[in-house]
């Protein structure tokens, strides 16, 4: 079977050595040595302030909004994971939804504008696949009406935009460590922000809000990280780079084998450099995803369709025309990528797509 994405496991010993560390210590989680550890040496190797390391990417979006006080209406995009909406919806803010750009999937800054109220408070936009925003657009216009901007980088481990990691743009960017992306530490998230004070109240946060053992800061939540968490990112920090040039040989060989007029890519912004996190190809029509998926699972290769359906359809948001987004997510199909998928598994896929696509001509 080829799954759509398989976790990097690293050389077990290396994950052991800290693990008895761990057990010599008996200090477990609670922000931990090897959560600072880890915390700083993500910060030099993306060349960013020190993050927050924290349980997942959800709380760190939750942590992000409640830590701005962000209330009534967040503009957002339709074409994102769940999670991007149903942060929103959990710290009782109001998602208004924005149609994508075709090329990018995503938000289309073209369009924010027109969705700006009196009510509006801020910009939650994600950085689909890895692949930044327009992030010069949405600045000026969070800075034009007084907006705050979060990004949902969840995708973005190793993105640039202007040859700085995408961590760095906006109030807030959340990022997520789950064990399905590129780099990982099993379950883990982080916020990066540049503001010293926002960073010094979402540490609180981050921890019930505990300002010394019988002290307060405001309102908080568990949202730490452990100790055996922090170890994985660590051992798996080493073999980032590895990882990176894997997926990007993998991505273009995809490239090159399905140069089709029925496929296309998704469009990376001028000034950015992806991670190769996904490989999402989008086919004419619904009929043709359908019928490749169908092929693909016969075959024991699992895709994943990501991001279906458009976020504008849930059914606790209210409705807002996003024809793009409705119509992008039925197209759209992840193709398996990850660290040791081999050339012959994409040299299969391809073909039985390519197979599958001859019968529409």
């Amino acid at each position: 079977m080829i799954p759509v994405t398989k976790p990097f496991l690293p050389p077990i010993n290396d994950y052991q050595n800290f693990i008895q560390e761990i057990w010599s210590r008996n200090w477990l989680t609670n922000n931990g040595p090897l959560v600072t550890k880890l915390e700083e040496q993500l910060a030099s190797y993306l060349n960013v302030t020190t993050p927050l390391f924290l349980s997942n990417g959800t709380i760190a979006l939750q942590i992000a909004i409640k830590a701005l006080y962000l209330k009534d209406e967040i503009i957002t995009t339709p074409f994102s994971y769940v999670a991007t909406t149903s942060s929103i919806v959990w710290e009782n803010c109001t998602p208004v939804f924005v149609d994508i750009d075709i090329n990018t999937c995503n938000i289309n800054p073209e369009k924010i504008e027109d969705a700006i109220t009196t009510k509006t408070t801020a910009i939650l936009a994600t950085h689909c696949f890895g692949n930044p925003c327009a992030i010069d657009a949405i600045e000026i216009i969070a800075k034009k009406y007084n907006l705050k901007v979060i990004y949902d980088a969840a995708h973005c481990f190793g993105t640039t935009y202007k040859n700085k990691s995408v961590f760095t743009y906006g109030d807030i960017s959340t990022t997520s460590f789950h064990a399905t992306k590129l780099f990982h530490s099993v379950e883990g998230g982080a916020v990066f922000t540049n503001n010293v004070t926002l960073k010094k109240r979402m540490s609180y946060m981050r921890n019930f809000g505990h300002n010394g053992p019988e002290k307060f800061h405001g309102i908080g939540i568990n949202g730490k990280n452990s100790e055996f968490h922090a170890a994985m990112g660590l051992v798996n920090l080493k073999y980032v780079d590895e990882i990176l040039l894997s997926r990007k040989k993998q991505f273009h060989l995809y490239k090159e084998l399905l140069n089709h007029n029925y496929i296309t890519f998704i469009k990376t912004e001028l000034n950015a450099v992806q991670n190769y996190s996904y490989c999402p190809v989008i086919f004419e029509n619904e009929e043709m995803n359908l019928k490749v998926i169908k092929s693909l699972l016969q075959n024991d290769i699992t895709p994943r369709r990501y991001f279906y359906p458009s976020l504008s359809s849930l059914d606790y948001v209210s409705y807002y025309n996003t024809p793009i987004s409705n119509d992008i997510s039925k197209r759209i199909l992840c193709l398996p990528l990850y660290y040791d998928l081999k050339k012959t598994e994409i040299i299969k896929i391809t073909e039985i797509i390519l197979q599958t696509l001859s019968g529409f001509y």
